[in-house]
């Protein structure tokens, strides 16, 4: 059974009676979801006890995908993380057997280097031996020596939309990752049924399915909705 989420845990009044009554937000939304995105990460550091608490708050089973700091893929643009990521893995490992895959969401402005990004990937992969997902989004990454490496490294592409680099045909195999941003207006248009239906027929019975059309609370409702369809 593949993991349906959103980008946090924000649930909207209107959709309130459909979890759990009782608890934080997070042990609510718990309630009927597997799986929640942590996008926090990617602003700002969070103690090891925050983790730790998160973790306590849900049931055996659940996961968090942790996205990278902007300091790794933003600021350093891949390049010299070693201590970051290490700092990184410090600060995530309370989450034990509950986390999920760690994101990488490139900047548009990132090209694909394959000196550079191999040695990021290789740093990655040397401190960390669990799942690895990335977005990336200059055209540079639609090429054979970008998915070779990311082949080599382990590291699964993640299936956008609005796609910019790799639209779904580009997959040979069912995506472990899909990011549903909301299109036309990103990060608060809804999707349709037929929407929700297709991309809950192409992903990999052991992937993630997150919404992340959470401007305008709809990403709870759209995840509910392709839950009722597996």
């Amino acid at each position: 059974m593949p993991i349906i989420a959103t980008a946090a845990w924000s649930i909207p009044r209107k959709a309130a009676d459909r979890f759990a009554q009782e608890g934080s937000s997070l042990t609510r939304y718990a309630s009927i979801f597997s799986g929640v995105e942590v996008n926090s990460t990617f602003y700002r550091r969070h103690k090891p006890s925050t983790f730790a608490r998160w973790a306590d708050s849900v049931p055996d089973g659940f996961l968090f995908s942790v996205k990278l700091p902007r300091e790794i893929t933003h600021d350093r643009a891949m390049k010299n993380i070693a201590k970051p990521f290490d700092t990184f893995l410090q600060d995530i490992a309370p989450l034990g057997k509950k986390r999920g895959p760690i994101l990488c969401q490139l900047p548009p402005s990132l090209t694909f280097d394959a000196d550079e990004c191999g040695s990021a990937f290789k740093t990655m992969r040397t401190a960390d031996g669990g799942p690895i997902v990335i977005e990336v989004r200059h055209k540079s990454w639609a090429s054979a020596g970008a998915l070779d490496l990311l082949k080599r490294y382990e590291i699964d592409g993640v299936l956008a939309d609005p796609a910019l680099v790799w639209p779904a045909e580009d997959f040979c195999t069912a995506p472990k990752y899909i990011r549903l941003h909301g299109k036309p207006k990103i990060y608060y248009s809804s999707y349709s049924d037929e929407e929700i239906r297709w991309f809950s027929e192409m992903l990999a019975t052991d992937g993630w399915c997150v919404f992340d059309n959470t401007a305008s609370g709809i990403a709870i409702e759209n995840a509910l909705t392709m839950l009722e369809m597996h």
